[in-house]
């Protein structure tokens, strides 16, 4: 009778393969919420020591912390330094080319006030005509003799030549703003044309700007009329001096390059 080989029973191990995926699984994850505490963080010098530590952990070698950009490294900041510099250095020549304008205009302006002032005292109109140069503009003044009749707003014949004159000094300057401003005395007006100062200031304004703008050569999209009725005055209404003073015509050239600490001067 032949015996029978036992087969001793062996114990059946699970299988623990999966372990394996799991464990690199868990590592990526806790490099992954590294990864975000390190782009959070504000101090480059820690963020690149754990960058260091962690890649050399993970990988033996250089890794993907090594290269990110999220958070700035000594030199992307030195970089930005060499941008703050460069934007130092533009304004620096924006402020001097500017100042170099300015002081161009300046010199046009007093050459152009030279040349009224001598138109002025050429046709002997010193009493009724005058310049005064500011910080804020060229300014041409005109008494209301020299061009209107009492209470009325067209230019007479005989001043026509004195604008078209003006307008000619104009050209000189035609990228800038005019503004051509009428006064009146604090005398109440009111005849079949106009109910108020201010409605006839407004009109003398606008029809000797007209005469200035026969000039072909002048933009009318520079120009602007303004009447300021009695309440600009530059001399006491209580005297007929005074009030002849206060009746007039103000043409202005407006500066382009005023200083930034310059106060605008007003007519008064």
């Amino acid at each position: 009778m032949s015996k029978k080989t036992r087969h001793e029973e062996h114990e059946e191990h699970a299988d623990e393969s999966w372990l394996l995926p799991y464990s690199d699984l868990m590592t990526l994850l806790v490099a992954l919420f590294l990864v975000l505490y390190a782009m959070s963080a504000t101090d480059a010098q820690k963020y690149e020591e754990m960058s260091r530590a962690f890649s050399s952990a993970l990988s033996g070698g250089s890794g993907i912390l090594d290269n990110s950009s999220a958070t700035p490294t000594e030199s992307s900041m030195d970089q930005g330094k060499g941008k703050k510099v460069d934007s130092v250095v533009q304004d620096n020549t924006g402020e001097a080319e500017i100042a170099k304008l300015r002081q161009q205009e300046q010199q046009d302006l007093e050459k152009l006030k030279k040349q009224f002032d001598q138109y002025i005292k050429n046709n002997g109109l010193t009493d009724l005509l005058s310049t005064k140069l500011n910080q804020s503009q060229l300014m041409i003044t005109i008494s209301d003799n020299a061009l209107f009749s009492s209470g009325l707003a067209f230019v007479e014949d005989d001043s026509r030549q004195l604008a078209k004159s003006i307008s000619v000094m104009l050209q000189q300057f035609p990228d800038y703003e005019v503004l051509v401003q009428g006064h009146t005395d604090n005398i109440p007006i009111s005849n079949s044309s106009y109910s108020s100062n201010w409605d006839l200031s407004v009109d003398r304004a606008l029809h000797f700007m007209k005469i200035l703008l026969l000039n072909p050569n002048l933009n009318p999209k520079k120009f602007s009329p303004i009447g300021y009725g009695e309440y600009r005055p530059i001399a006491d209404n209580s005297t007929a001096a005074g009030r002849a003073k206060n009746r007039r015509v103000e043409v202005s050239i407006l500066r382009k390059y005023q200083e930034t600490n310059a106060i605008t001067s007003s007519s008064n």
